[in-house]
C-alpha cells in the first residue's frame, strides 16, 4: 500500500500475509495485549492465516513495528481487531494511519459495519470515524471461557 496518508515517511503498510512476522505478533499480542494475554501461539497463528492482515514495516529493514488484522467476509460486516504498534515506535501516528489504511482498503466492499472493541483507545478510532454504539440493548455475545 503506497501513499498512506499520515503514515511518517520510512514505513509502509502491507497486506501481504507472507510479510506478517507470525512470532512477533504473538509476543507482542500474548505479552502486552489486554485482549490476548496468554493466548497461544498455534490460536495466534489460526487467527492470522483466517483474517486479512495488515502490517506496518520499517524501511528499508522490513521490520514489522505494527499489526492489525481483520475477520470479514467481504460483502457486510468487518471485526477490526488485534491492533498493536510495538512501544518503540509509538506516538508517531502509525497506529492512527494503519486504522486509516484499513478503512480505506475496506471501502470498496460496501460493507455495512466495520467493528471493534477497545478499552482505551477510543480517541484515536473516532478520529477515524468510529462511533460509540447507538443501540447497544440490540447488541448481544456468546462468549466462552478461555
Amino acid at each position: 500500500m503506497t501513499d498512506t496518508p499520515g503514515l511518517p515517511e520510512g514505513y509502509e503498510i502491507s497486506t501481504d500475509p507472507d510479510r506478517v512476522d507470525a512470532a512477533r505478533v504473538h509476543r507482542w499480542l500474548s505479552t502486552d495485549a489486554y485482549w490476548a494475554l496468554g493466548r497461544s501461539r498455534e490460536k495466534q497463528d489460526r487467527a492470522i492465516a483466517g483474517s486479512l492482515n495488515f502490517g506496518v514495516y520499517a524501511s528499508p529493514s522490513g521490520e514489522q513495528v505494527a499489526y492489525a488484522r481483520v475477520v470479514t467476509d467481504r460483502a457486510t460486516f468487518a471485526w477490526l481487531c488485534d491492533v498493536y504498534v510495538d512501544p518503540a515506535v509509538r506516538g508517531k501516528a502509525i497506529g492512527t494511519a494503519l486504522v486509516g489504511a484499513v478503512r480505506e482498503h475496506l471501502r470498496p466492499y460496501g460493507l455495512r459495519r466495520i467493528m471493534l472493541a477497545t478499552h482505551d483507545a477510543h480517541g484515536v478510532y473516532e478520529r477515524l470515524g468510529f462511533t460509540a454504539l447507538e443501540r447497544p440493548d440490540q447488541w448481544m455475545v456468546l462468549a466462552y471461557s478461555p
